[in-house]
């Protein structure tokens, strides 16, 4: 009897398991997930991988910012996409706004929103971008405007109270059930029929309170509303946003679990500098013990490297996202061509093909990383973890090299037939013959470059390749600070300049021809070299004839298998496709970041970006001398410096050693234009600088150091882009009050002390009981870089009676970080930091990295020697509880003698 009824079980298992596999098999479902927890193509059992963005035209702010712009939206959302598959991404996803397509009962509202969101997949699916939505996001549909009054449930019932109270669950439920019901109008299907839609992620971060299983209940109702038209795609829930319920979530009946990653913190409100490949060396989860959790899939719904224009960090993050075995990475959010200029959807996040060319090339070479290298490895030979950052800064996967380099500012992946890189590399690519695909900003062995947009060579032949070049893209202002619509942060220029490429098959003399609509250039290279400007070609061989020949019968690239959307492509693109904006302004503009100090008795070279003029106009560097200055009315000596033109947009021009002293070193740009127009810089003031009533003083200035003075590197008045810990200002504050001397100013960490509800006295000091700061000094030391400084002083003291230990850490470019420990006393004096004491040791990542369970600290691997206080790049001060104020950090030479040092 118990060997049938062992036998029973067994068939009962296997026949359930049948049928589970032949409901896949015959389901709309692209993808589904095993009993191991991994993501699979049910066509053929191997396993996906899926890398993207989130995007978010058809609602909230992005829908009313493109309305107010006078902007087609449905435009917006093809040209957008078109730039996705540009770029080779397949993954989209999106916190739908609820709000804005539902009422209070959860009913669906088919309104434009919805249409536009429907037109959006519809895009998606015609690119084979695949799309995993999450219905619900319970936000307000405002930011970084105010909320409007929307009709949605979650306006009504908050996103605390969504997750727990069971009307709103209802209309949760309710919603669900007519979303995934819902026929898309372009693609006459349903959510649930549509095999475009892999996933669902059933909500964005939510908000959990009370039992834990009252969460698992939640997440299962919301499952089974889902299903309850038939579907069968893999369901994924947030494990990351509320770590206490993470045992909770896994007892659920979802697949997969989703996770976020913000490595550089979010909304710092201007430009994170330095290198911060430390942030992203590994993604650590800690949820391996809870029972179930191995056997679910992992999808990242959201990541980004918030705050940072530099293109180094996405294809390191998706090595370590592969590494922790995640299958699906969507970064939030690409931002929209219509509004990119200005950077206003999210400020904190920036990332667009026009606007971003390097970031945007950065992330077609992360979404290569995510599909090469297998899951669970770091790209290394055997799949495991040699050493981290820096000696991980070149990976591989499947005959495919990948590097980063903070220094190079350059992501890189250089394969067989694949050659890309976000900055100039003087990396050879793998195999010249076998090359099919190059994408690039500036310059490489192969292509020599004079623009500074994104360029594309893809292979459609011998001889033949089709080229696309973007605008000049050139930043004017901190994208990341205050946005507004009439903001202009990043300039697109549609300039003609000089390409050089040197490819096999292609010879000196080739011809080019313009494709896309209003390009007729029909020119033939010489020395392999030819002026191009922004649009599609198509560049031949001399021996091949006419550049035009042939477009549609063999544009198929080679190596694509003719996928495409219809005839003559090129993988999923078109062969004449072309989408580029133009300027938001055509006015004159000079881009330039002044010195902060410069070393007495050298030259210094002057280098500004002028955008808005041509080789016509004159422009002159007018340095003024002695007392007054600019602004005493332009009295003293002038120097009037004819600048240098080095290509379209950059202009240099040398003030002479003899005219660097001691002092203050003033000047201004003056542009005149051919047709006579005067405008100096800075402030764009129109109108002949010369003229006897002219009024303006605005200038430029830097100052020139005393010989073997001092360089200040903090100074709390002028310097407030520091990263504060703990980040998020819990058990202390940070202010800037008055100094010691008048005209200072000093930064004041303290702890909030509280009440212990016993008449005595609480500290609220960080579970380490670490206060303090981190700072980029680097720029400060451009001007100054020839001199040799060894000394480090500090003015502070303790926020006590008694002294208060601080370590002091020096970090360099290669992450390296050097500690030492000094004392602050009750009174400010000068603390000289002994540099002979520093040992390499770890530091704190700030700012801190998001989720909170990522790593608070790193140490670089290998071994070395301090290399001297000029190779610094950050200096990090923690105060070990009990706080203090910082007023001045400065370095020195051994020339200077102190009367009083406190040891």
């Amino acid at each position: 009897m118990r060997i049938i009824l062992i036998f029973f079980v067994f068939f009962l298992a296997f026949f359930t398991n049948s049928l589970q596999a032949q409901k896949i098999k015959n389901s709309p479902a692209l993808v589904y997930v095993d009993d191991q927890g991994v993501l699979r193509w049910t066509k053929d059992k191997g396993e996906a991988a899926f890398f993207g963005v989130n995007y978010t035209v058809p609602f909230a702010y992005s829908y009313r910012a493109h309305k107010a712009l006078g902007v087609d939206i449905e435009q917006a959302i093809r040209q957008d996409v078109y730039h996705l598959a540009r770029l080779g991404l397949d993954a989209f996803r999106v916190h739908v706004w609820d709000t804005e397509i539902s009422d209070s009962l959860g009913n669906l509202l088919e309104n434009e929103h919805l249409r536009l969101f429907d037109l959006l997949l519809s895009e998606l699916s015609k690119r084979k971008i695949r799309a995993i939505i999450t219905p619900i996001a319970f936000w307000g549909n405002g930011y970084p405007q105010p909320d409007e009054r929307t009709p949605g449930f979650s306006r009504v019932f908050g996103k605390g109270r969504a997750t727990s109270n069971d009307t709103a669950i209802r209309a949760q439920e309710n919603y669900l059930r007519q979303l995934f019901k819902h026929v898309n109008p372009y693609t006459k299907l349903s959510y649930t029929d549509d095999p475009n839609v892999i996933a669902v992620e059933l909500n964005n971060e939510p908000s959990h309170s009370g039992p834990k299983s009252g969460v698992t209940d939640y997440i299962n109702r919301l499952a089974s509303a889902v299903k309850s038209d038939g579907w069968v795609k893999p369901l994924f829930y947030n494990i990351s946003q509320s770590p206490y319920y993470a045992d909770a979530v896994a007892a659920s009946v979802v697949n997969g679990f989703s996770f976020q990653w913000y490595p550089s913190g979010l909304v710092a409100g201007h430009e994170q500098k330095g290198n911060f490949l430390p942030s992203v060396d590994r993604y650590t989860i800690p949820y391996d013990t809870i029972p179930g959790f191995e056997k679910k899939a992992r999808m990242v719904y959201e990541f980004e490297s918030a705050d940072v224009i530099q293109s180094y960090m996405y294809p390191a993050m998706a090595r370590s996202f592969r590494e922790a075995g995640f299958q699906w990475a969507t970064q939030f959010a690409y931002d929209p061509l219509a509004l990119a200029y200005a950077n206003t959807e999210y400020q904190t996040h920036y990332l667009n093909l026009a606007y971003t060319p390097s970031k945007a090339i950065s992330i077609l070479i992360a979404a290569r990383v995510f599909h090469e290298v297998p899951r669970g490895s770091v790209g290394n030979t055997g799949g495991a973890r040699q050493a981290g950052y820096p000696a991980d800064s070149v990976f591989g996967g499947k005959g495919t090299g990948f590097r980063v380099s903070y220094r190079n500012e350059l992501s890189e992946m250089n394969s067989r037939e694949e050659f890309y890189y976000t900055n100039t590399t003087e990396t050879k690519p793998a195999d010249l013959a076998r090359l099919r695909h190059i994408a690039g900003v500036g310059s490489s062995p192969v292509i020599r470059y004079e623009g500074s947009g994104a360029y594309f060579l893809d292979k459609m032949g011998d001889g033949k390749w089709r080229l696309e070049v973007m605008p000049d893209a050139v930043t004017v202002r901190d994208p990341f600070g205050r946005p507004a619509p009439d903001r202009e942060v990043v300039r697109v220029q549609w300039d003609r300049e000089r390409m050089n490429i040197s490819l096999p098959g292609l010879g000196e003399g080739f011809a080019i021809k313009g494709l896309n609509a209003g390009n007729d250039l029909q020119t033939v290279a010489s020395g392999g070299g030819f002026f191009v400007s922004p649009g599609t070609y198509v560049i031949s061989a001399a021996s091949r004839g006419n550049a035009s020949a042939g477009v549609g019968a063999d544009a198929k690239v080679a190596g694509s298998g003719g996928e495409g959307p219809g005839a003559g492509t090129i993988g999923m693109l078109e062969m004449d496709e072309f989408v580029a904006p133009k300027p938001f302004s055509g006015e004159p503009f000079v881009v330039h970041e002044p010195y902060a100090e410069v070393s007495p008795g050298k030259p210094v070279l002057i280098r500004v970006k002028i955008l808005g003029i041509d080789s016509a106009d004159k422009v002159t560097l007018l340095v003024s001398r002695g007392a007054g200055g600019f602004a005493g009315g332009g009295q003293g000596r002038m120097a009037a410096i004819n600048m240098t033109r080095e290509n379209a947009i950059n202009y240099s021009g040398e003030i002479a050693a003899a005219s660097v002293m001691t002092g203050l070193l003033e000047y201004r740009i003056i542009i005149h234009r051919a047709s006579g127009e005067w405008i100096v810089f800075p402030g764009d003031h129109k109108g002949d600088p010369f003229a006897w009533d002219n009024t303006n003083t605005d200038h430029w200035q830097t100052a020139v150091a005393a010989e073997n003075s001092p360089l200040e590197i903090f100074d709390p008045a002028v310097d407030r882009d520091v990263n504060i810990y703990p980040s998020f200002g819990r058990g202390f504050q940070a202010s800037i009050v008055p100094g010691s001397d008048p005209g200072r100013w000093v930064m004041r960490l303290t702890e909030r002390v509280t009440g212990d509800g016993t008449g005595g006295r609480r500290r609220n000091a960080p579970e380490d009981h670490l206060l303090g700061f981190q700072y980029f000094f680097s720029d400060k030391l451009k001007g100054r870089a020839g001199e040799s400084f060894d000394k480090l002083f500090i003015s502070a003291r303790s926020g006590e009676v008694g002294p208060v230990r601080a370590r002091v850490t020096l970090t360099d470019a290669d992450a390296r970080s050097f500690s030492t420990n000094i004392t602050l006393g009750p009174d400010f004096g000068e603390v000289e930091v002994p540099l002979d004491s520093m040992v390499e040791d770890a530091a704190l990542l700030l700012p801190r990295p998001y989720p909170g369970f990522m790593p608070l600290s790193f140490k670089a691997a290998g071994s070395g020697r301090m290399p001297g206080l000029m190779g610094m790049e950050r200096i990090q001060v923690l105060l070990d509880g009990g706080g203090g104020e910082i007023e001045s950090i400065w370095l020195e030479k051994n020339q200077r003698v102190h009367q009083s040092v406190i040891k």
